[in-house]
């Protein structure tokens, strides 16, 4: 009863911090008031929850990596595939080194593998916490890309260290060339059991489909249960089930461009996963929070371990530690930088420029640990072999709980001022290809219509014909509109925006009176529930459309 309890303690809290950040008179980000309000349920009304990190990992990173690596932009990914790839992997090992060794040259009394332990388990950035940041600072869309693939794959690079660092304390060796070898395979592995799964159980089940009808409901649990089951067979084979279920998303968006889902349960699928999103996110951090009153309580207990009684230096460790990630980051992105404009100009690519040192002070700022940092560090083991205490276990633990918060609110604070006024080249290639998919779709669209009408109109009366004449004309209208918009270059794009702006008022405003109409009918006994229900559904995908 109590776990009961406790879940829907979290629930309200979740629900409660999406009023709080709209009615609070300062900017937060959610994430931080989700933490609060955990550490509020854990310390005023004593209602914590022990976190059991294994089902952590089991129960809330598959569904949302998996939804992450679904809905990230593809191109964007691809495209900057090489500064990905150079952050996920060769920031976390540089981390893992610099942090390591500053951390053991400030806490002597902590044996090296347990700084490299520590080091390895905040080298690595949180996509969720990412993306709650991005929400409430103008982070350029291409910045956006970046940092969303590196939070994707950071993980497995960043848990692997630290599983190979706690070998070391527990074994008291380590092997390069074992630890090499071994993160190949959890990430090669990871990847291919992430891939194979999702199109293993796509084919299944349109060949289900095909036998036997789509079944909506049993469709959506499927989808929901693929992460799961990536997760759970990329760890059976000792491989990385994060990577496994970012692959499994990934793989997941293409195998959507085949087109074989009926748009309705696409319209359900997404309203289930953008529940499912918000509620895991939040009870993500409000976990976090109800962790926050203990491991301060024990860390404060455990302050002679480091060598110092008073618990202020805690506070000169969080700070220490923080400041040498921001300066280690900015430091591999800087030269990374140098170098991809070096490689570029050795190409013969003379036009390519660095990009303002602002957005290279963002992109190190914006390095934000999560929840993925507070379950992996955790998992470390009570006791040794020996039966003696796991090292400085409990210091460990804060720190990396500092951490978090200090990467949260400093990266919540500074971004805003950092791009504030900031002058970015207008992208226009998005909007081209946006306009050159809707003429195309309009183009196929009416094609589509006039093959349909002749079809119709085949062996039928006149009036008849004249009916599905009227209608094909009254819906091809629709689509001759997205190919009358042609622009010459010399247009006046501020008077184009003002035409497109005001017909999305004015049709806004003839959907709303729709609805409302409806609405009063179905108070009037005039309609049924079931028709009301439908025909507001259709005006509610119209508006949808039209924000878009």
């Amino acid at each position: 009863m109590h776990t009961i309890e406790v879940v829907l303690a979290m629930l309200v809290a979740v629900v409660a911090s999406g009023y709080l950040v709209r009615v609070l008179p300062f900017s937060l980000p959610l994430p931080l008031v989700q933490i609060a309000l955990g550490a509020v349920i854990a310390g005023v009304f004593n209602r914590g929850h022990a976190l059991d990190p294994d089902m952590f990992f089991l129960l809330f990173l598959p569904p949302l990596l998996f939804l992450d690596g679904w809905r990230i932009p593809k191109q964007g990914l691809f495209r900057d595939k090489g500064a990905i790839l150079e952050l996920a992997f060769g920031l976390v090992v540089f981390t893992v080194i610099g942090a390591g060794l500053l951390i053991h040259w400030m806490i002597p009394v902590m044996p090296l593998a347990v700084c490299f332990a520590l080091a390895a388990i905040i080298s690595p950035t949180d996509p969720v916490a990412v993306g709650a940041i991005a929400s409430k600072a103008p982070i350029p869309k291409r910045l956006m890309h970046i940092l969303e693939g590196e939070s994707l794959l950071n993980d497995a690079s960043g848990l692997v260290c630290f599983r190979f660092a706690v070998a070391a304390v527990m074994t008291g060796s380590f092997s390069l060339a074992t630890a090499s070898m071994t993160f190949l395979w959890v990430a090669a592995a990871g990847l291919a059991v992430g891939v194979a799964v999702t199109l293993g159980v796509s084919t299944f089940q349109r060949w289900l489909w095909r036998r036997f009808g789509e079944e909506p409901g049993a469709a959506m649990l499927v989808n929901l249960l693929i992460p799961f089951a990536a997760y759970l067979l990329a760890e059976e084979i000792n491989a990385s089930g994060i990577l496994a279920a970012v692959a499994a998303g990934i793989t997941m968006s293409y195998v959507e461009l085949t087109g074989r889902v009926s748009g309705s349960m696409r319209v359900q699928r997404s309203a289930v996963w953008n529940m499912l999103q918000f509620s895991f996110n939040g009870i993500m951090f409000v976990l976090l929070g109800e962790q926050l009153p203990g491991i301060v309580e024990r860390a404060v207990a455990t302050m002679s371990e480091s060598g110092h009684q008073s618990p202020w230096w805690l506070a000169v460790y969080v700070i220490v530690i923080n400041l040498a990630l921001i300066l280690l980051r900015l430091l591999w992105v800087w030269l990374s930088l140098r170098w991809n404009l070096l490689r570029a100009r050795r190409r013969g690519d003379e036009q390519r420029q660095a990009p303002s040192w602002r957005i290279v002070v963002a992109t190190s700022v914006a390095g934000v640990r999560g929840a993925i940092t507070l379950a992996g560090v955790l998992t470390l083991p009570l006791f040794l072999p020996s039966g003696d205490p796991f090292p400085a276990r409990d210091l460990v633990i804060f720190l990396a709980a500092a951490v978090i918060l200090f990467s949260l609110v400093g990266a919540s604070v500074a971004l805003p001022q950092l791009l504030k006024g900031l002058q970015l080249p207008a992208d226009s290639g998005e909007r081209k290809e946006e306009d050159v998919a809707r003429k195309l779709a309009s183009k196929a669209a009416l094609a589509g219509v006039e093959r349909m009408r002749q079809q119709l109109v085949q062996n039928q009366t006149t009036d008849n014909v004249q009916l599905y004449n009227d209608a094909a004309s009254r819906v091809s209208l629709l689509y001759q509109r997205n190919l009358e918009k042609e622009q010459g270059p010399d247009a006046d794009p501020e008077k184009v925006r003002r035409m497109e702006r005001g017909y999305r008022q004015l049709r806004g405003a003839g959907l709303n009176a729709e609805r409302e109409e409806l609405f009063r009918l179905t108070r009037r006994g005039l309609i049924s529930d079931e028709i009301s229900r439908k025909l507001i559904r259709n005006l509610d995908l119209l508006e949808s459309r039209q924000r878009e």
